[in-house]
């Protein structure tokens, strides 16, 4: 089983745009066939430094990730979060 997690800062006064993104991202989970499984977590400690939300999705296979990452449902929302985001960090790991 592979995690895949994901870390988003956000461009300040785009709240709109970040729950629209995060509800349409969470909005994939069970649409996509590889996406096993998918929580939001918003952070609580909103300093300067933090990351302002973040991704954690399962996947059976590294494969299927990949098969996900491509999905054009995914792409479109993906690129809404592109256009909002000041840095994104990702890690995949095998559990």
């Amino acid at each position: 089983m592979i995690k895949h997690i994901v870390m988003w800062k956000f461009k300040e006064n785009t709240e709109k745009e970040r729950e629209e993104f995060l509800e349409r991202l969470l909005a994939l989970n069970g649409v996509i066939p590889e996406l096993r499984d998918a929580k939001i977590k918003r952070n609580v400690n909103l300093n300067g430094e933090n990351y302002d939300a973040m991704l954690i999705s399962t996947f059976d296979t590294l494969d299927n990730m990949e098969k996900y990452k491509i999905d054009p449902r995914h792409v479109e929302v993906s690129n809404l979060c592109k256009s909002i985001r000041i840095s994104r960090a990702s890690i995949d790991y095998e559990e």
